[in-house]
């Protein structure tokens, strides 16, 4: 059944308020999940490596749920899939609460990585089959509101009760189940899905060196944040309600500072403005080192600064990639980008965990400016090396939210990846149109 195309924003938007509602729902739940298993994991003693583990586990199943989910999209459609992996979700969170086993957490954890990287494949998917090519931009940056705004919310959720009891588990799961109502409920048009085009990291690195080696990098920092932050923050002395607000500050900041340092990275060279956000980053980790246990509002405060330039760099990598791509593999390239985030957000808890064991809870903020430390240090010889023509390359810098790429990217209309015939086009397109011009005869313009 064909549908008429959205002509606005709020009109796309409104056609897909279910599905919208439904991730609302999703992410409040996995904001206050994140925060609950890692402060509960500190009262149960289990030690920081071991929760390092646990946690990374989430990353483990993201890399295969992106992987797989594509299949059953194809076999079944997105409204099937996207009840039967919110299900998932909904049930690992039980689990976690009927077996306190660092064993059992790390299969949970596995299960919800991979249930929530078919959900991010679903809606993506989604949201971009059912936009058009000028409004796409907008609607996924509306989605990155509604996906911020939940996981904040999820984090003051953390107040509701206390961890050690079983009700904030049950409630992440009733907001699993809640996320399912509305789309299984009213109708939303699908998209119709094709088979994915692949471009391997490789490939991907020789095309874009900071932006591929970036998102590795910056993987390795959102996982630190999201695996171990609650864990850093009880370890400091936090109570429950300032670890709600540490972790919450995270992400205000991420969603305060998205747009201005996009805009900032239109207007100029964008890996400048990378080693710039990367040198903050590290500079604002190596102040936290400074502020004593019970220092909770100045480190809720440094929590806005570090959410604003940590998890903004993950949007700024994407456009450096996109800036160098053609719009054929743009599509292939999408999936590799997320490859190269999941394993960097695997090593992400574990580097923390192991560094925490060692250096206590400054090993948190020494493996944040660590990792953004070798980002300035090749960011700075990319600039060297490879300096950007930003002026005339790069393209409009769309802020997508870090734990959340646009793996769906991949489900849009397939597309031949053939630079050689596409330079060809562009050089007659050019010749044509200095003929028209009067500036060239043919042969005399070219592409370059």
């Amino acid at each position: 059944m064909t549908t008429s195309t959205p002509t606005s924003t709020l009109s796309a938007a409104w056609s897909l308020w279910a599905l919208l509602l439904g991730v609302g729902l999703l992410m409040l739940g996995n904001g206050l999940q994140g925060s609950l298993l890692g402060v509960r994991a500190a009262e149960e003693s289990f030690g920081n490596t071991v929760t390092g583990l646990v946690m990374s586990a989430y990353f483990v199943g993201f890399l295969a749920g992106s992987t797989l989910t594509p299949r059953k999209l194809r076999d079944v459609g997105h409204i099937r899939v996207f009840a039967a992996l919110a299900s998932i979700t909904s049930i690992a969170i039980l689990v976690h609460v009927m077996f306190i086993d660092p064993w059992v957490w790390a299969a949970m954890r596995l299960m919800t990585g991979f249930a929530y990287a078919g959900l991010y494949v679903v809606t993506e998917s989604w949201l971009n089959g059912h936009a058009s090519n000028h409004l796409r931009g907008r609607l996924l940056a509306f989605y990155m509101v509604i996906s911020y705004l939940g996981m904040g919310g999820g984090q003051l959720l953390l107040n509701v009760a206390d961890p050690s009891g079983i009700l904030l588990f049950l409630i992440v799961s009733i907001l699993m189940s809640l996320a399912l109502v509305p789309i299984l409920l009213s109708y939303t048009p699908q998209p119709d899905t094709s088979q994915p085009e692949a471009m391997d990291l490789l490939r991907l690195y020789r095309l874009s060196p900071l932006g591929t080696l970036g998102c590795l990098l910056t993987g390795i920092a959102n996982g630190t944040v999201f695996g171990m932050g609650a864990v850093f923050a009880a370890n400091h002395g936090m109570e429950t309600h300032q670890i709600a607000a540490f972790m919450g500050a995270f992400i205000l900041g991420g969603a305060l500072f998205q747009w201005p340092l996009g805009k900032l990275s239109d207007k100029t060279d964008r890996q400048r403005v990378i080693v710039g956000v990367a040198a903050l980053a590290t500079a604002f980790s190596l102040a936290g080192l400074v502020f004593d246990q019970g220092a909770s509002l100045a480190l809720t405060l440094l929590g806005v600064l570090l959410g604003g330039t940590t998890l903004t760099l993950y949007s700024l990598f994407l456009a450096c990639a996109n800036d160098v791509l053609t719009p054929q593999q743009t599509v292939s390239a999408s999936s590799s980008l997320v490859l190269a985030l999941g394993i960097g957000a695997i090593l992400g808890p574990l580097s923390t965990g192991l560094l925490m064991d060692l250096m206590g809870s400054a090993g948190f903020l020494w493996d944040l400016a660590l990792i953004h430390a070798a980002i300035v240090v090749f960011g700075g010889y990319c600039l060297w090396r490879y300096p950007n023509l930003a002026s005339d390359t790069q393209g409009h810098y769309v802020a997508v939210p870090a734990g959340t790429a646009s793996l769906g990217a991949t489900w849009v209309e397939e597309a031949a990846d053939d630079p050689v015939q596409l330079d060809l086009e562009l050089m007659e397109e050019d010749e044509e149109a200095s003929q028209e011009q009067g500036l060239a005869s043919p042969g005399e313009s070219g592409h370059i």
